[in-house]
């Protein structure tokens, strides 16, 4: 059992332009409205430290692993395997450079196990405008840059 929020949207800005706008953490709070801060070092295996806007009043902690980082091009992060197999995540940025002016970026999320059903009920809408916003928030970023 899954529950998916996928994306892909193309960017008037070099490849090098978008991914600085997602790899630098320290700026979320000045343009992204749904991770409104961010802490890693993005090495793979270390923490990433999040401020989640889930619903408009309250940002929520949210602490999880990088899971993979080819710089320039990927970056994923998530949640294992809960023991009894009810719930992980994976989320990822991925970019891919059109043209010297124009890019692809990829927004990818995905909760599997048991409980994902239940989350995609309660939060479903939420997370997909959450995700949604972010994805433009990062292109009307760089586009500005």
């Amino acid at each position: 059992m899954s529950f998916v929020i996928a994306h892909t949207l193309e960017v008037g800005a070099p490849a090098a332009t978008v991914w600085s706008v997602i790899t630098d953490l320290a700026r979320y709070s000045e343009w992204n409205p749904f991770v409104v801060t961010c802490k890693s070092t993005l090495a793979v295996g270390d923490p990433i430290d999040m401020k989640v806007r889930v619903f408009p009043a309250f940002a929520q902690p949210q602490r999880e692993q990088i899971l993979e980082h080819v710089p320039g091009r990927l970056l994923a992060y998530g949640l294992p395997m809960r023991p009894l197999g009810e719930l992980a995540s994976r989320r990822s940025h991925e970019v891919t450079a059109l043209a010297p002016d124009r890019t692809r970026y990829a927004s990818h999320f995905e909760l599997t196990g048991w409980l994902a059903p239940v989350v995609e009920a309660l939060l479903g809408s939420r997370l997909r405008h959450g995700f949604t916003t972010m994805s433009a928030a990062i292109k009307t970023r760089a586009e500005s840059l």
